[in-house]
Parts: structure tokens; sequence; C-alpha cells
């Protein structure tokens, strides 16, 4: 044995790809192609053909277009969890969002927006943004076991929801960041959570721009809260959502005796967009000791930068387990600076939040 260590690069991530569009096979294949760290073992155009070629392959990970002859995406995606649990990236077109939120609750981890043109910027988007949700196959914790528990899990509140005082007077701000895997885990906190009094939520996940409303509006039917895609100047009401629009990033004000949204443009020096830590900074200083900070799944350390900003102002911090949340990378960071109150799985969370109570 080599007294040295290895220096070999590890193996390929190994995928298969699914669309019933030779264009959209295409352009996941060359995608791939150019990048480094990932082999396409296979592709598919119908969802039959998908599954015989996911047992057969046996790939990493499966990118899915939900709109297929034969058998749709959805049929494909609850037959292959339930028989051969594999982490599936959603490769979604402009025609209907809506499913793309439907398919996180069947189990699929995360979605990437197909390019909307052929430009060059649109093309390095979908590259960016294809292979960091395709290396989360290598970097997640107990993938599979995420995949088939996501199918044991039902995404419904715990009980009725207990209204909140006033819709005119949100005490409690609580603000959500996460990224990879978060759509999923912000459809199941919700939709466990029993609406603390005098509370609102502010949302900021990374997200594409053109699926964020159809979110909020999925968010809104859990029943728990009512949801909406952010718009400058509005006031936070108790027992109301607020998602960030995807290409900006969304700040606190005080304002009146009440906390507004401020919708702003990307900094150059953001990091990631929207950015968790402009929420979360300026949700401390319009806030103080009423705002609570959550972290959830995804990659990366966005919102670790300003948790001692939270907590220098009063206010609490919540973070989702590491050893529960699909990417363990941003709740993690938040537990490694020190400043988080409590750590907990989604259901714990959602018990912590209905525990609230203003200062």
């Amino acid at each position: 044995m080599s007294a040295f260590p290895s220096t070999s690069a590890p193996a390929p991530i190994r995928v298969l790809v699914v669309d019933d569009s030779a264009v959209g096979r295409r352009t996941v294949g060359e995608t791939l192609r150019a990048a480094t760290g990932y082999e396409v073992v296979g592709r598919a155009g119908d969802g039959r053909q998908a599954l015989a070629l996911a047992f057969e392959l046996e790939p990493d990970v499966v990118t899915l277009d939900l709109e297929m002859p034969e058998m749709d995406g959805f049929t494909f995606l609850r037959l292959l969890l339930a028989r051969r649990p594999t982490p599936v990236i959603v490769v979604s077109g402009r025609a209907a969002p809506e499913n793309v939120f439907r398919a996180l609750e069947l189990g699929a981890l995360d979605f990437v927006a197909k390019p909307s043109d052929t430009s060059s910027q649109e093309r390095d988007r979908f590259r960016r943004e294809l292979t960091a949700k395709l290396s989360v196959v290598r970097s997640a914790r107990l993938i599979v076991e995420h995949v088939t528990a996501t199918r044991l899990r039902a995404v419904a509140p715990a009980g009725p929801p207990t209204p909140a005082a006033s819709p005119e007077d949100a005490r409690l701000i609580v603000a959500i960041g996460a990224s990879t895997g978060g759509p999923k885990s912000l459809l199941e906190l919700l939709g466990r959570l029993r609406t603390p009094s005098r509370a609102a939520f502010v949302v900021a996940v990374h997200m594409a721009e053109r699926f964020t409303r159809t979110f909020a509006e999925r968010l809104s039917r859990l029943g728990t809260v009512r949801a909406c895609e952010a718009e400058d100047g509005m006031v936070l009401r108790a027992g109301h959502a607020y998602v960030c629009p995807g290409g900006s990033s969304l700040e606190l004000v005080a304002r009146s005796g009440n906390t507004a949204i401020r919708v702003v443009p990307p900094r150059d020096s953001d990091r990631w967009v929207p950015s968790v830590d402009r929420l979360f900074r300026s949700g401390a200083e319009a806030c103080g000791p009423r705002f609570v900070a959550v972290v959830l799944t995804g990659m990366g350390d966005d919102g670790a930068l300003a948790l001692a900003h939270v907590k220098q102002l009063g206010g609490a911090v919540f973070a989702e387990s590491p050893l529960t949340a699909t990417v363990d990378s941003m709740p993690a960071a938040a537990v490694a600076s020190g400043f988080v109150d409590r750590v907990a799985p989604i259901v714990g969370l959602a018990d912590a939040i209905g525990e609230l109570r203003a200062p």
C-alpha cells in the first residue's frame, strides 16, 4: 500500500437524462459534457423507458422533464421513489411552474429552469444551476434516505391554525432563508405550522424569477398562512407570508410603527440572490427583539454572516438540523457561527415557531 494519499479524482456523478424533447435531452447532455465530474449514462424520451433505464443503469441522479407521453413525470417519480429511491432534479420549462412544486411534494429533490432563450447568459445560468444542484448528490447527507422518507411524510399542518390576533399588527417577524432543497422544506415547514399570534413570515429562497409567484400561491394553499410574492412597500401583516421575488433581494424597514418591505436589486457584493444575509441584517435592524431568523437546507453559508447582528439586536436564531437537512451546508454554517438558539428538524422548527410569543 502506498504511503501517500490517493490523488485520483472522485468517480463522476452518473446521470440519467429524461425528456421527451430531443432538444431538451441534447441541452442537458451538452451542458454536462462541458462540465467536470458528470457522466450521462442514459437518455429516455418517456417515463416507461426512463423507469426501465433507471433499474438497468442505476444512475446516481435523474434529471426529469415532467411533461412526457406514455408515462408522465409524476407517475415516473412515484414509481421510481417507491421501487428504487434515487435523487431527482426536475428540469422545467416555462409552461406550468405549478407542476414543479407538485413534483417536490412527491419527492423530487429540487428543480432547475430550462434556458428561456439561446443567449450565452441563459446557457451559463443553466449550467451553473444544474451542476450546483447535481453536485448535491455527492455532498448531501443520506440522500437516498431523504427521498425515501419524503414519501412517508405528509405535508400537512399538525392541527388547525391559530388565528392571528390582528391582520394589521405583526408583532413578530419570522424570516426564513433557504437554498437547494429549500422549496420542499418550506412547503413542509409552513404546512405544519400553527400560525403564532401576531407573526408575519418573510421568505428568501434561491429560486428562479419566474417561479416565486407560483411558489407563493402554493404556500398559500396550505391554509396556515396567506402567502404572496413580495412587492416593494408592502407592510407586514400577521398571518401572512411574503416570498422574495426571484432575481431581487428583500430588506425590511421600520415605518410608522410597522415593518415594511423593500424589494431591491442585487448588489455586486451579494454572494447569492436573493441574499439571506441582507434580509436577516435588515430585519434585525428594523425589528430588534421581535425578529427571528430561521436557516433551512441549502448549499453555501448564506445567512450565517448576519446572525451575530441578529443576536446583538436582541433577535432569536433557529436552524434546521444539519443531520436531517437535504443539504447541510447552510444550517451547518449557521450552527458553526455559535449564534443559533435552537437546532431541530422541520417538525421541531414548526413547534418552536408556534411557541413564539412577542416580547
